[in-house]
């Protein structure tokens, strides 16, 4: 159960007294400070003047409209969601609600397990998110739909609970993942956290140039070491001398290199390309790969020496198809991002198009979610991005994409995990998102259905 910090104020704005007095005791009772409005404008009111954490709001109202009131607060709705009430779930104002950035509604009358759920995962996501901004950002650079580690899955807690611990070491970290699992976020976010925070953060990829260039890279050139060398260079770990050197696609690495960079993690030492002089650097390593080292080293293609060097401290990034309970937040992140960039207030994304996204197979992981939101914002011209939009941008239209037969006979738990979100997404449709009914339908509790809906980030559809 979420303990409520003493900050947390939820307001609870609804012209039905009765209905304010409910939410008010259920709030109470779970330990968060309640404020109440009667009508629209007490609520404009009390969300300009007071600290609120959470808005509980009803639609019709008299004086100013729920639809009102969003219109005019909608730069707060990204740190303080707003669930609606509304008595048709179906109805336009409903839908309307969604559009302009409200976190979830919930229809009259409504269960009380059902608001405390909603109400719990709404300040959970608010919370990741802030412990996620302070862990992934620093100052005011964070500014492209690249420069955030967003999740709330089991797999991605325990990554930013490992970044928290080894962030104020100086011992290499290995992160391992598949392309496009945002291994650059997390070296980034392990040097923000550190104390090496204000010196030089510098990346080299390992798969870019050719092992001479990369030679030259690493540990720089004096004048007319090689043809073209017409100055003196200073490498990649001169640079990040007193910082961190983030060595992305460190499997492509040649083994002749690999034996040069071993000696100089070992000893902290190294000579330019055509110089003599030896040159003394602190340099926190943070290396990176897609593939499987064990397998590398077992083909003499990889340095063992070198790799227990690295491998110190191990990230596992989960890839996108693994954590589909993100992707809803992924894909809002993303889509605020892509407003703010191009200064499009309107563009939103439909709880259908969503749902259509946390089935895709996402071979190429977060890096194709953005992708795809981006060119479908494209063609809805920075409006409501709908289930087709994704479809003409690319994505394939069928309900998910079956993974090839090479793939499936090896992942048990993924397939087990897809059925079972298949059988309850069926059920919650069944009973038109009666969470009561569908549990029973499934033969469970209702708090194991909503601990399920959590953990497959479904989703009603409007």
């Amino acid at each position: 159960m979420t303990t409520p910090y003493d900050s947390d104020t939820i307001l609870i704005a609804d012209d039905d007294p009765v209905i304010r007095r409910n939410l008010h005791v259920l709030m109470e009772s779970e330990g968060y400070h309640v404020v109440e409005a009667a009508d629209g404008l007490e609520a404009a009111k009390a969300l300009e003047a007071l600290s609120i954490t959470l808005v509980l709001l009803d639609l019709k109202m008299p004086g100013r409209t729920g639809l009102d009131v969003l219109r005019d607060h909608q730069d707060r709705l990204e740190d303080t969601p707003v669930i609606v009430i509304t008595a048709l779930g179906g109805s336009s104002a409903a839908i309307e609600a969604m559009k302009l950035g409200a976190y979830d509604y919930i229809t009259k009358p409504f269960d009380l397990d059902e608001v405390l759920f909603t109400v719990r995962r709404a300040l959970e996501q608010t919370t990741l998110v802030a412990q996620v901004r302070a862990l992934t950002s620093h100052g005011d650079q964070a500014d492209s739909p690249h420069d955030e580690l967003i999740g709330q899955s089991p797999a991605m807690l325990a990554v930013f609970k490992t970044i928290g611990k080894v962030a104020a070491t100086h011992e290499p970290v290995l992160i391992l993942g598949e392309s496009g699992t945002g291994k650059e976020l997390v070296a980034n976010a392990i040097h923000r956290n550190s104390d090496r925070a204000e010196k030089p953060f510098v990346k080299v990829n390992c798969a870019a140039l050719s092992p001479m260039l990369l030679e030259s890279e690493f540990f720089g050139h004096e004048r007319g070491a090689f043809t073209g060398a017409v100055t003196r260079r200073i490498g990649r770990f001169e640079q990040a001398s007193a910082g961190t050197l983030f060595l992305d696609e460190i499997g492509d690495l040649g083994l002749d290199l690999q034996a040069k960079l071993l000696r100089t993690l070992q000893s902290g030492q190294f000579e330019r390309v055509g110089g003599e002089q030896t040159i003394q650097v602190d340099v926190r390593i943070v290396a990176a790969t897609n593939h499987n080292l064990s397998t590398l080293i077992a083909e003499h293609r990889f340095r063992e020496d070198l790799y227990y060097r690295l491998d110190v401290v191990t990230i596992e990034l989960p890839p996108l198809r693994s954590r589909r309970g993100d992707i809803p937040f992924l894909a809002q992140h993303i889509i605020r991002t892509l407003a703010k960039k191009y200064k499009w207030p309107q563009l939103s994304i439909s709880s259908e198009a969503v749902q259509h996204l946390s089935l895709q197979s996402w071979s190429g992981n977060i890096r194709e979610l953005q992708n795809v939101l981006a060119r479908a914002a494209i063609l809805t011209r920075g409006r409501l991005i709908q289930t087709e939009d994704l479809k003409a941008g690319g994505l394939p239209s069928s309900s998910s994409v079956q993974p090839s037969p090479s793939e499936s006979a090896f992942h048990l738990k993924e397939i087990l995990a897809e059925t079972e979100r298949r059988v309850i997404q069926e059920a919650l449709n069944h009973t038109a998102w009666n969470r009561t009914q569908a549990a029973h339908l499934l033969g469970i509790s209702r708090r194991q259905l909503f601990d399920k809906i959590r953990e497959y980030g479904l989703i009603r559809k409007v």
